[in-house]
């Protein structure tokens, strides 16, 4: 006796599948486990017009045949008659939302490209309707070339049509079934989106201004030109705005150091608080508006929906480093702090593809190294206007950025070659509605992250500032000694040490009295040039300003390049280097990922220096 013909129900998620797949079957129904699987298998029997049963199995919902997760894997190999979990299907039943045409018909596109007998169940017409969508089903199966029924499975509407339309399509011998779909996922957005539009007879006036705005934020050249422009803004915005609150900021504390030095006794408790708490800790927290100006773009990109067509948008670029477009979204999370960036890996299944984001993430531009990039730029580099509306020094922290994500590339480029050599995974996704970001929500998150950046100084930065100035401050040198306070001291004897190694890319004392507490957090190299000169000078005064000046008094231009350059790539965190050794399970990635950064930076910073000097600045 034949088997009963096979029918698989395939679609998104939330494509309304498992209640079309209800409404067919009714109580003939089976669930059990795939084998070697924990995901669900959902079998059940349903009746052709002819009195012919059929087997309907109704697959995980998947957004692409290039799998992320292992539902997504099962319903790939059991489209394609891989795996061994199911024979092949003689038919398949693609559910689509008719609210979210374009999107879902992106897999619809490669389901028929497999060359199996295809039904489209043009789902939820009726909620689409609602909100004032008017589709064509006849231009639609015109389109696709199969059959499409418009249905209502809630209200068991178009499965008459839908039993009817399936019913010749099982008379026949199936046709093989293609490997693979090779179209890439731009041309399949394309054609969907350009299918959906000439289905639509009308539409409210919200959707037709999301597509025109899909058309240019996903346009394959004016869409990488939109998302530069955006981060370019996003950096030049950050040295405008801040600048009056970060300047308050400075002047508060200043203040604050000023009364304590008066109103204190001279002597060791003075000068924790003085030169050590303010001087260090203060010196991080005028960055504080920045930081928050940072956070607020890219709480906006996320709120608006745009953030997810930018990762769609990169896609292309990441492939050609073996990535997928599923990486963006964590590196572009790195952008605020690395450890939530690594920790956001967990979206991505591809193992191969998780461990080489989780190596680079480091190399994005953070919200730690915005401290440092800000303090040296703004003492180096004259704030002069160069083009309208650019001034150099957001243009050279806008380069600073672009070295991050081009060493990241760079250095993807070679990790899938060598040690997380693998094939990668497509980036198929659904986009989220265009929307207002809701100012309370953006207000919350602000609040969220200064809390958090605030928690930060007072805890990691002023323990290690605290720590770094007991070193400076002991052993005090002799009364009538020529020595240096900093010179004599216990750091400073640890920092004479390093600049002997640093010394060949253009370090000086300062620059390694920072570079080891720095592994605390990167914000401390900030404090701890600060502590360093406080104590140097204890008599002068404070604040990033008094900071600013004696940098351009003791750093030469090719240090200060060069400094910028080591904060580029080296894994300066010792959170980063922990979250890692977590994700990956063992010591093995960490030491790893700390070993190629310092040799990076080293290299980069002396071939900075060495330039620099070379050209005569």
């Amino acid at each position: 006796m034949n088997a009963a013909p096979l029918v698989a129900l395939v679609g998104n998620p939330n494509a309304g599948k498992s209640a079309l797949f209800n409404a067919l079957t009714g109580a003939r129904q089976k669930v059990g486990n795939y084998p070697g699987v924990t995901v669900e298998r959902h079998s059940g029997r349903m009746m052709l017009d002819d009195g012919r049963p059929i087997e309907l199995v109704d697959l995980p919902g998947a957004y692409s045949l290039d799998p992320s997760s292992p539902d997504e894997r099962v319903t790939r190999d059991v489209v394609t008659g891989r795996g061994g979990f199911e024979r092949l299907p003689d038919a398949l039943i693609v559910v689509v939302d008719a609210a979210n045409l374009d999107n879902h018909l992106r897999f619809t596109l490669q389901l028929i490209a497999l060359g199996r007998p295809v039904i489209v169940a043009l789902n939820m017409i009726d909620l689409a309707e609602r909100d004032g969508l008017v589709l064509d089903p006849a231009v639609l199966e015109r389109e696709l070339g199969v059959p499409v029924v418009p249905t209502v499975a809630v209200r068991r509407r178009g499965l008459d049509d839908l039993r009817a339309k399936l019913s010749p399509m099982l008379d026949g011998r199936p046709a093989p079934v293609a490997d693979r779909v090779e179209e890439g996922i731009v041309v399949l957005q394309r054609r969907a989106r350009a299918i959906a539009t000439a289905a639509t007879v009308s539409e409210t006036p919200a959707r037709r201004w999301a597509h025109w705005l899909d058309a240019v934020a996903l346009h394959p050249v004016v869409g990488p030109l939109l998302l530069v422009a955006i981060l370019f803004v996003m950096f030049q915005a950050v040295f405008t705005w801040a600048a009056t609150p970060a300047d308050m900021i400075d002047v508060a504390f200043g203040g604050l150091e000023g009364w304590v030095r008066d109103t204190a006794p001279d002597g060791f408790w003075r000068s924790l608080v003085t030169d050590g708490l303010i001087a260090g800790v203060g010196a991080v927290i005028v960055f504080l508006p920045q930081i928050l100006i940072l956070f607020l773009f890219i709480l906006v990109l996320e709120a608006s929906g745009y953030m997810v067509r930018a990762a769609f948008l990169m896609d292309r670029l990441m492939a050609t480093v073996g990535l997928s477009g599923r990486a963006f979204i964590p590196l572009l999370s790195s952008f605020a702090c690395a450890v939530p960036g690594i920790m956001a890996t967990r979206t991505i299944e591809d193992e191969k593809d998780r461990l080489t984001t989780i190596l680079i993430a480091p190399l994005m531009t953070c919200s730690a190294r915005w401290p440092v990039y800000t303090l040296i730029i703004g003492a180096m580099i004259p704030n002069i206007q160069v083009l309208p509306f650019v001034r150099l020094q957001g243009l050279v922290m806008f380069g600073l950025l672009v070295m991050g994500v081009a060493g990241a590339y760079f250095a993807a480029l070679l990790l899938r070659r060598t040690v997380t050599k693998g094939a990668s995974s497509g980036f198929m996704m659904e986009m989220p509605k265009y929307q207002w970001p809701r100012w309370q929500d953006i207000g919350i998150g602000l609040w969220t992250r200064a809390m958090i950046f605030l928690k930060r100084a007072g805890t990691i930065i002023a323990a290690t500032t605290v720590v770094l100035w007991l070193l400076l401050s002991f052993p005090k040198p002799p009364e009538g000694s020529t020595v240096s306070p900093v010179d004599y001291s216990i750091a400073g004897r640890i920092g004479n040490g390093i600049e002997t190694v640093v010394a060949p890319i253009g370090f000086n004392r300062d620059i390694a009295l920072a570079l080891l507490p720095a592994m605390a957090a990167r914000e401390v190299a900030v404090s701890a040039i600060g502590t360093v000169y406080a104590i140097d000078d204890a008599e002068g005064e404070s604040g990033t300003r008094a900071i600013s000046d004696r940098l351009r008094g003791r750093w030469s231009l090719p240090t200060a390049l060069a400094f910028l350059m080591w904060f580029v790539f080296a894994p300066q965190c010792i959170s980063t280097i922990a979250v890692t050794r977590r994700e990956t399970n063992g010591w093995k990635w960490p030491a790893f990922m700390v070993g190629y950064l310092f040799v990076a930076a080293y290299v980069m910073a002396g071939a900075t220096y060495w330039l620099a000097v070379a050209v005569g600045l």
